[in-house]
């Protein structure tokens, strides 16, 4: 079933996710909704906050773009709980976007190698060094769980620069082409 993306100001974008638990009910469900949700949506990568669930709870195929980053050909991922440790390396400056903020892009810095824990959607533990544009997306998702955006990455003189982006996404003006919950306003459901 395809999920509606949550948009820039609603406030479960800023919320931090809680862990999941094999308890957690029908996540096999869910994992496969939000997988319908992203390639719907022409992602690469959704975490649950973007679908208004604040669990810990990552999609992620990269593949799309193995063509400009070859580290990303193949990779495919359901990241439960994942933990990021930054190791040693360059940071690198490229451009992010995010389907919770349409249309728009920035460049943001990032490091570059991370090691990646997580359990898979069968409780399995999973443990890795990534490096390149996989480790920004992977670094991008994971911020979506602790109520973080890729503009929060940015300086405020550029924020200030997207403020009438932003704010037509808030208020709704801003239309997509895939399922959208925009932010609460008073007058609208």
């Amino acid at each position: 079933m395809k999920l509606p993306v949550y948009l820039y100001g609603h406030p479960v974008l800023r919320a931090i996710s809680t862990d999941v638990t094999p308890e957690y009910p029908e996540l096999k469900k869910f994992v496969a909704d939000m997988w319908e949700t992203m390639y719907n949506s022409d992602g690469v990568g959704l975490a649950a906050p973007q679908v208004g669930r604040n669990d810990r709870i990552v999609v992620i195929d990269a593949d799309p773009v193995a063509d400009a980053f070859p580290e990303c050909k193949g990779r495919k991922f359901t990241l439960i709980n994942p933990e990021i440790e930054i190791l040693d390396g360059p940071v690198e400056t490229r451009n992010e976007g995010c389907l919770s903020l349409p249309d728009l892009s920035e460049s943001v810095p990032r490091v570059e190698h991370i090691r990646l824990k997580w359990v898979d959607d069968d409780f399995q533990p999973h443990e890795e060094e990534i490096s390149g544009f996989l480790a920004r997306i992977v670094q991008h998702e994971c911020d979506h769980l602790e109520g973080k955006l890729y503009i929060d990455h940015i300086s405020a003189i550029r924020r200030q620069l997207l403020r009438a982006k932003l704010s037509a996404i808030i208020t709704g003006r801003k239309r997509v082409d895939y399922p959208v919950r925009y932010a609460p306003q008073k007058g609208r459901k």
